[in-house]
């Protein structure tokens, strides 16, 4: 038995710790035990073992393991590498690492035992794009040295089939899958249909499980009894044995991205593991992201086209409804839509990317605005409970009487949120049914949306939840109530989130029947990524956002790293970002460049000001280096008020 092991922490602290083996000799590489960790207890993660002392350490010193948590290890030597890659990359912690893959239960649940052969045969007949499809993705580790593939299909075209197919042709060769999706509350469809296909060799891992289920999943998955895992980015870390091949459905979401540390890239991390694992990765969406139409256009993926709805539907009538003097959230068109698609005994969905009632408090007296206590953002008026509340921090208020700057009379909440609009369109269709699906009801969504689904509801009102993958047969309707709400955020991918969005909830429409239209109501219709969407002109929307990125030197033409600082305290923030600026301005290569400092878009987050600094160069290779050791320098003598994240290729600048 070894008598020495290393362990880390879910901690930023870059380096590994050794203890004495425990009493009841229970230690191993891929267990979790229960150690001292200065004043406190702490679990962490056993990942190296020895039978030699480490140089430097005096053996009084060494501590021994107090508890091994679990029976069986809970990961192996491909965890181990793959968090040392996420560590290096992301600019985190080996045990931050290590903490975001793995389940965080304590204790295994009893789960039912899984066959690996209860396999359905249920399929479709593949058209014949899909089949060419399916052909390329099955000949892509053998013929293309393992380049990936991409479903480029509009809404309907079939995409999940051909997921579905390849998935059961790599078991069939005795192969494991992860079938990633953006949300799984939101992809329920595409999760039934894996396990209605695959039966008990799949299983979905996802955040409504409990620390235990999660950790009972992974323990089966190990042991591969479990060998088609569905689920959102976390999933993208399962142990499948012998991996074959890895999906990532909707890839251009911007959920694939988290948020905390490591603020990894699901899409990334299924490139390194398809590469570790020599298996197949194959991504899919109607509306790409903007770096992999690039890729596809250079030939670095390979692109499979999927033209044609197969469900008898077609591509839907789309035109825009301009604004300008408007009066109120309905359009007298969409009014007279939805009247028109309800006499006719089908469905509407209404779609607006902002919740609440109404968004902007101004005085017309003196100019005042109502914004957050806590952060620099206005805040949303919510007329369910009478309060107006940050969306950032969740802080909450009365409304106001008057202007409580200048005690004008003149003063009051515009703009519109879902919760207007649904008292709108109540109002002015009392004979219909409606229902809202947004982030202030989530907890009915699926309620709702399978009422919706079977005809029960006339009128389904929501935000970008309505936008994704869901598949209504009796929605004949689609009403966009205000396109411009993202175009206006100081952020250089608005536009490519705009079209996106404006494309994937137009796919709702007419997926059954020939008749489908959208209204995308905008003030500004002839914004590109607006009047691109509307026709529908992907590849045109691509062509000039590409022209724009390469003039403004913006990915997919350059990489970033973004550094944010916070801190209650504005001075030391202040302090800490010119600190930072001038470390790396001394260690940046000439290839690259520095942008900032600068306060955040969003200066003040929850008490906390935030400034930042964004590295940017042709290759990641040029400016990584340079973060990597900033960010290490930085780290050794901050002022404990101060935090540093780093953010490598981020997706949002807010």
């Amino acid at each position: 038995m070894a008598p020495y092991f290393e362990l880390i922490f879910g901690l930023p602290l870059p380096r590994r710790f050794t203890y004495r083996a425990d009493d009841k000799g229970e230690a191993a590489v891929g267990k979790r035990a229960l150690v001292p960790f200065g004043q406190r207890e702490m679990t962490g993660f056993i990942v190296g073992q020895g039978t030699e002392k480490p140089d430097g350490l005096d053996e009084a010193a060494i501590k021994a393991i107090r508890r091994v948590v679990d029976t069986e290890p809970l990961f192996g030597s491909g965890e181990i590498e793959l968090a040392q890659w996420i560590a290096g990359f992301y600019l985190c912690s080996e045990g931050e690492a290590l903490s975001a893959m793995l389940p965080s239960g304590h204790r295994t649940k009893e789960l039912p035992t899984f066959g690996v052969d209860e396999i359905s045969r249920t399929k479709l007949d593949l058209s014949p794009e899909q089949d060419a499809a399916f052909q390329a993705v099955i000949a892509a580790n053998r013929e293309d040295a393992g380049k990936p593939c991409y479903l480029y299909g509009i809404t309907g075209s079939g995409k999940t089939e051909v997921f579905l197919r390849a998935a059961e042709f790599f078991l069939d060769r005795g192969q494991g899958v992860i079938y990633l999706v953006p949300e799984i509350a939101l992809s329920k469809q595409t999760a039934e249909d894996v396990k209605a296909r695959f039966g008990q060799a799949a299983c979905t891992l996802h955040s409504g499980l409990s620390g235990s289920e999660k950790l009972s999943y992974w323990q089966k998955i190990r042991a591969g009894e479990v060998r088609v895992v569905i689920g959102p980015r976390s999933a993208v870390f399962a142990p499948v044995v012998n991996l074959g091949l890895v999906i990532i459905d909707e890839e251009h979401d911007g959920s694939y991205k988290s948020g905390n540390t490591p603020r990894y890239h699901a899409r990334q991390v299924a490139m390194k593991r398809a590469t570790i694992s020599k298996a197949v990765l194959v991504m899919g969406s109607a509306t790409p992201s903007v770096e992999s139409w690039r890729l596809m256009q250079e030939g670095a993926i390979r692109k499979l086209p999927l033209t044609r709805r197969l469900a008898g539907g077609a591509v839907p009538h789309i035109s825009a409804v301009n604004l300008e003097g408007v009066d109120g959230c309905l359009s007298p068109l969409l009014r007279s839509e939805i009247a028109k698609t309800a006499a006719m005994r089908r469905q509407t969905i209404l779609f607006l990317n902002r919740r609440g009632f109404a968004y902007f408090y101004h005085c017309h007296s003196c100019g005042y605005e109502l914004r957050c206590k806590h952060c620099s953002v206005s805040l949303t008026y919510h007329k369910s409970s009478g309060k107006a509340v940050c969306h950032y921090c969740g802080y909450k208020t009365a409304i106001p009487d008057s202007c409580p700057q200048c005690g004008s009379l003149d003063a009051g909440f515009a703009g519109f949120g879902t919760e207007l609009v649904e008292e709108t369109v109540r109002r002015t269709f009392p004979d219909l049914r409606v229902a809202r699906a947004d982030a202030d009801n989530i907890a009915d969504i699926e309620h709702t949306l399978a009422f919706f689904k079977a005809g029960h509801i006339d009128i389904l009102l929501g935000t970008q939840m309505v936008a994704k993958g869901l598949n209504f047969p009796g929605v004949r309707l689609v009403g966009v109530i205000l396109a411009d709400t993202a175009l206006h955020l100081p952020d250089f991918r608005a536009r490519e989130r705009t079209f996106s969005l404006l494309v994937q909830v137009a796919g709702r429409a007419g997926r059954y029947f020939p008749d489908g239209k959208v209204l995308v109501q905008t003030f500004r219709p002839n914004d590109s990524a607006i009047a691109s969407a509307v026709r529908l002109d992907v590849d045109g929307f691509f062509d000039a956002e590409l022209a724009v990125r390469r003039e403004q030197d913006f990915p997919p033409y350059s990489r970033l790293i973004r550094f944010v600082i916070r801190s209650r305290n504005l001075a030391k923030a202040e302090a800490a970002v010119n600190k930072l600026s001038s470390l790396i301005r001394r260690i940046l290569p000439k290839t690259a460049e520095l942008l900032g400092p600068a306060p955040c878009p969003i200066e003040l987050h929850a008490d906390n000001y935030r400034r930042q600094i964004i590295l940017r160069a042709p290759i990641m290779d040029a400016i990584h280096a340079a973060a990597a050791k900033a960010f290490a320098v930085f780290n050794t003598d901050r002022d404990p008020k101060v935090y540093l994240e780093a953010d490598v290729d981020p997706v949002s600048l807010l």
